[in-house]
């Protein structure tokens, strides 16, 4: 179990899986959270003023620490760990980013917290008074989350970099677990303001769960802060571009809002509820293989080894294509069973149900877009350069906003959906097509060859799930839970079934590796030397 708990990945697909099992379990409980919100609450004032509410927290997070993380500490750090003996230089390099968080954090939050009232009306013009005071009160309480995530966020860095992935990738579930008791245990308690102190509460488990995973590892907290340190102003050089790109996507969000605030009550919040069922498969399967990668691709460009670059950037590809269309073809034609299945009790009716599903569909267009942008990106960032994915960013959002204003009047809430999804798939065409002309290839013919013969498995079960799902509402009774979840079960596993076979008759290549990956001893651990580790953290 310490081994498990403490030890590294020695494969990107076994980190990959290893992340990908722990962010199933935690969309699940995530799906269960937005099925106890839609039970409670409804796709109504309180969920719009919850979600809306997020978005000046989310700015800041996103702004000052993701950036940081995913374009410059992780190679900065695993350049330091790896590069020798000694790793005091990397241990200080965390403490003193760290450090530098808190207090950037603390100051932020608190700003925040005193200049909520003005800002919040700009976020959600369209609401009543009482929805625009529900956001701030829950917005000030949604700093405490803002500043105890950075903090993990900053050690899930150094977690990665050592692709120790066990404890990082069930953080999350812990974050939802919080979330979930502040709506079944904090609001009857203290009342409405229960929802954004159940945030608070996930945020500390997240950051809890993530400091005894470091600390395993021979992390340990020093007061080092120096903001002149070479490699700190070189993460600070780097992230002014990934933060910018930040900044243009969270504006978009938050112009997303402002907007559904304008459309009739709940529209913010069937948005959200939709936004966060195709996240679900992006959660799984995207972001694992993305983070599993990254560490990869870093010390490939640090050695000049392009080779072995492209060699593992077009295999974490061709998988995440193998996986993520099926998922993309059940979103589409399974969208009333999924939403009806996670969403439909309590005060979520049927006119909710149907605006959600509509929303994912136009959402799940874009699905395999938004699960390879992480991989390109970080391709980009593995090479230093953080330029190139802030002006695509830019480019794509400028189309999507401009698109979401077309089309909101004529399609409403999916109108949003369909402009964030065409925004996605321009982001990824571009990016894709500069990676290709900055390496001179990506491996093309290998990924084409893959993705011709997924399409071609993918098309038969495509039929098959339309063909029997609806003699399967005659066998199901439509108006139960489990009557709705049985027909989409069963069309899922028949389609699933025929596109796993036709994958196995064509000898797709993806469906062996993962195959392997899971039938070998994928989770090999090895210990880290946290003796060593220890006696150089100065």
């Amino acid at each position: 179990m310490l081994k498990i708990l403490s030890g590294q990945s020695k494969s990107i697909t076994g980190a990959a899986i290893i992340i990908s099992g722990a962010t199933l379990v935690s969309r699940l409980v995530g799906l269960l959270r937005d099925r106890i919100f839609a039970h409670n609450f409804g796709a109504g004032p309180i969920m719009d003023a919850y979600y809306a509410a997020f978005k000046i927290p989310d700015l800041v997070y996103n702004l000052l620490i993701v950036g940081a993380l995913s374009a410059a500490f992780i190679p900065a750090f695993t350049k330091l760990f790896y590069s020798g003996e000694s790793k005091s230089p990397a241990w200080k390099l965390a403490n003193n980013v760290l450090n530098i968080t808190a207090i950037s954090l603390a100051i932020l939050s608190i700003l925040g917290i005193i200049f909520t009232p003005a800002l919040a009306p700009l976020i959600a013009p369209g609401f009543s008074e009482t929805s625009k005071q529900l956001v701030i009160n829950f917005t000030r309480i949604m700093f405490g989350s803002t500043f105890l995530l950075g903090l993990s966020m900053v050690i899930g860095g150094v977690l990665q970099s050592l692709r120790t992935f066990f404890l990082y990738s069930l953080a999350p579930i812990f974050y939802n677990v919080g979330i979930i008791i502040g709506a079944t245990v904090l609001v009857p308690l203290w009342g409405i303001n229960g929802l954004a102190w159940g945030v608070v509460l996930g945020a500390f488990l997240h950051f809890s769960l993530q400091t005894y995973s470091a600390y395993a590892n021979g992390y340990r907290w020093r007061w080092y802060l120096n903001w002149k340190d070479k490699e700190t102003k070189s993460i600070g050089k780097l992230m002014i571009p990934r933060t910018m790109g930040l900044a243009i996507s969270q504006l978009n969000l938050v112009i997303i809002t402002i907007l559904a605030s304008l459309l009739p009550a709940g529209s913010v919040a069937i948005f959200n509820f939709a936004n966060n069922l195709q996240a679900v498969p992006i959660g799984v399967i995207g972001i694992p293989f993305a983070l599993a990668v990254f560490p990869v691709l870093s010390m490939a460009a640090s050695q000049n080894n392009i080779e072995e670059f492209i060699k593992n950037l077009s295999s974490t590809i061709r998988q995440i294509l193998f996986l993520i269309i099926p998922l993309s073809i059940i979103l589409v034609l399974l969208r009333a069973q999924v939403v009806r299945v996670v969403l439909g009790t309590g005060k979520f009716d049927w006119t909710a149900t149907i605006n959600t599903a509509d929303a994912l569909a136009l959402f799940a267009l874009s699905l395999f877009a938004q699960a390879l942008i992480p991989v390109v990106a970080r391709a980009f960032y593995a090479m230093a350069n953080t330029k190139t994915p802030f002006v695509v960013g830019v480019i794509s959002e400028l189309v999507s906003i401009i698109a979401a204003l077309i089309m909101m009047k004529p399609l409403g809430v999916a109108g949003l959906a369909l402009a964030f999804s065409i925004g996605s798939i321009l982001n990824f065409v571009i990016l894709a097509f500069v990676l290709r002309t900055t390496l001179g290839k990506i491996d093309g013919e290998k990924i084409f060859s893959s993705f011709l013969r997924i399409i071609l498995a993918a098309i038969p079960m495509a039929l098959a799930i339309q063909f029997v799902k609806y003699p399967l509402a005659e066998i199901f009774d439509q108006t139960r839970f489990f009557g709705i979840l049985g027909q989409g079960l069963v069309a899922s596993v028949i389609g699933l079934a025929i596109y796993l076979l036709i994958c196995y008759l064509l000898k797709v290549p993806e469906l062996v590796q993962i195959k392997n990956s899971l039938t070998r001893r994928w989770l090999q651990t090895k210990n880290l030397p946290v003796t060593e580790a220890i006696s150089n953290n100065e």
